[in-house]
């Protein structure tokens, strides 16, 4: 009778202890940092006040993506040996964050704003040397999530959550250490914002959010598919682009239709249809959650088959 080799039963998996770590440091900075933005949107004013097309109902400071920010720009300088394209990403996501942390303190033009997005988009994608129409839709698609972070930021967790579930699919496309840690932050953020608000990200944090993992996803996939057709990219983008995407092109041809500005602000986004459906700030964003999951796990299907 052979032997019976046991060596391989019951062997723990093998643990990623750098990512590990990436991600607990990031939680606590995360943590740490949103009171110390609660205290400074006081100091100076920064806070969101509600109004009719607004969910919540008291005061409240905003600003906790000041914590979000700085955290990038440590980890950028951490990992610059390795990565050296992060020094880009982190000038274009200096851009996005004051740009939106000045509208928060006094509202800027909605065009202003959106100059100044595809300044920031261009930073990322050009020296990625793509073909023109490649260049061309991931200018447009890079500026387009960063608005769309900031459309979808309209309820306790929402922002954050989509963000967290998108850094995931950047570490499963390709191990993405710093997809890890910028989730970790936003998880850490995401403890003074779910359920119960003590803090918003505001216009800084949700457009940084957008900015940091459409740029991050550029800078890993666009690459390997220069050959890729253009309608298949186009899906990518929008399975990628997830809930928030997808949310703010239904929300500008509702718009647009209707005869208005697609900046005009209105109370008929997905989680304003879902939460008067519900009734629970908890269940809308929970449902939203595993649909951005659903859709981010569609795009990383696409993208394997594609290379």
């Amino acid at each position: 009778m052979p032997a019976i080799d046991y060596s391989g039963q019951n062997k723990l998996p093998d643990i990623d202890v750098e990512a590990l770590i990436f991600l607990i440091i990031g939680f606590f900075w995360g943590g740490f940092t949103a009171p110390i933005s609660i205290k400074l949107a006081g100091i100076y004013g920064i806070i969101d006040i509600p109004d009719a097309r607004k969910i919540h109902k008291g005061k409240m400071p905003r600003g906790a993506g000041l914590g979000l920010w700085v955290g990038y720009l440590l980890m950028s300088v951490i990992m610059s040996e390795s990565m050296p394209e992060l020094r880009f990403i982190a000038t274009g996501a200096t851009i996005i964050f004051f740009c939106g942390y000045l509208d928060d303190m006094c509202s800027l033009s909605p065009f202003l704003r959106l100059g100044l997005h595809f300044i920031a988009a261009s930073i990322v994608v050009l020296p990625l040397g793509l073909p023109v129409t490649h260049t061309i839709i991931a200018l447009v698609w890079l500026a387009g999530v960063t608005s769309a972070y900031n459309l979808i930021d309209g309820m306790n967790g929402l922002c954050i959550s989509m963000f967290i579930a998108s850094s995931g699919a950047l570490y499963i496309l390709g191990k993405s250490y710093a997809g890890i840690c910028m989730g970790a932050m936003a998880l850490g953020v995401l403890c003074w914002n779910f359920p119960a608000a003590q803090t918003f990200l505001g216009d800084g944090g949700s457009t940084l959010l957008g900015y940091l993992f459409a740029s991050h996803f550029l800078k890993n996939a666009m690459p390997n598919l220069t050959n890729a057709r253009f309608l298949d990219i186009l899906l990518l983008l929008i399975l990628f682009g997830g809930i928030p995407v997808i949310d703010t092109v239904i929300a500008f041809s509702r718009r647009i239709l209707s005869g208005k500005s697609p900046f005009y602000p209105d109370k008929k986004h997905l989680h304003h249809i879902l939460i008067s459906l519900t009734g629970s700030n908890v269940v809308t964003v929970s449902i939203l959650l595993i649909l951005q999951v659903l859709t981010l796990a569609a795009g990383l299907s696409v993208y394997f088959k594609l290379l």
